[in-house]
């Protein structure tokens, strides 16, 4: 293997590889097959639960690992099964609840599983909740088990501000960020994070964080860009990550990230 190249690539899809129509490119395609024939293996580290996952797998071949749901769920690919999960407690998640509706009021609630969805009465549901039926519960039935994953969707609010809304009211209970989502704001079990998803993956095939590079374009990305030893931001991403990243690159629907890998491959200084 060229002593240049990584161990280890790992990648978000929706914004960094998936295009803006929802496709991702033949030369990505490509791109990500020159790299696992040239020894080293790539992760996609994404905000999809897995059951919006293999549509974008699908064009690469339905094998290996993925970090879903913002590093809750740990999922084989060609088993199609969860092979971790770090949900959040139920007395948690009713208490995140709460205090997300009080600090923003109007907001809907919806609770996220691997391959289901269910929220309260006010929850609207958006393009991300394509192919499932919501299940509408009650607030005790609602907040009954461990979930991957707390939303909150407001008729109005971008995404940033409901961020800046929610923060400060739910910190240190889980831990809140977004995806770019419409209208959404998103929340995870404490310590939980793409960075801590792939901090555990990695050490299991004892690769460091020197030896990985990631790929990212929003506020949720943060963490495992700056946990990788390499980071790079493409240019359609959020400005907080633009600035934080290594090394920015062309955006998603100019391939990007498949740019810098064929010079990766082709063994250029990126």
């Amino acid at each position: 293997m060229n002593p240049a190249m990584p161990r280890l690539v790992a990648t978000d899809l929706d914004g960094t590889i998936v295009r803006g129509d929802g496709t991702v490119s033949e030369r990505t395609v490509a791109a990500f097959e020159r790299l696992r024939r040239a020894g080293t293996p790539y992760v996609f580290v994404t905000g999809r639960p897995p059951r919006l996952i293999e549509e974008i797998t699908a064009f690469f071949g339905h094998h290996g690992t993925a970090i879903c749901s913002n590093g809750a769920l740990v999922y084989d690919l060609s088993g199609k099964q969860v092979l971790e999960e770090f949900a959040i407690d139920p007395e948690v998640l009713a208490e995140a609840a709460g205090r997300l509706r009080a600090a923003v009021p109007g907001i809907g609630i919806a609770v996220e599983f691997a391959g289901t969805l269910a929220a309260d009465d006010h929850y609207e549901p958006w393009d991300w909740d394509r192919g499932i039926s919501v299940q509408r519960l009650p607030d005790a039935e609602l907040f009954a088990r461990p979930a991957p994953k707390l939303l909150g969707r407001h008729p109005e609010l971008s995404a940033d501000e409901l961020l800046a809304l929610a923060a400060p009211h739910l910190s240190p209970l889980v831990t809140v960020y977004h995806s770019n989502g419409s209208r959404l704001v998103e929340a995870i079990a404490t310590g939980v994070s793409k960075a801590s998803a792939l901090r555990s993956y990695t050490a299991r095939l004892g690769i460091t964080p020197e030896q990985v590079i990631a790929f990212g374009d929003m506020p949720n990305d943060l963490p495992m860009l700056a946990w990788a030893g390499t980071s790079y931001g493409v240019a359609n991403g959020h400005p907080d990550v633009l600035a934080a990243v290594d090394h920015v690159i062309g955006a998603n629907d100019d391939d990007g990230v498949a740019e810098a890998l064929e010079a990766l491959t082709a063994g250029v200084a990126l």
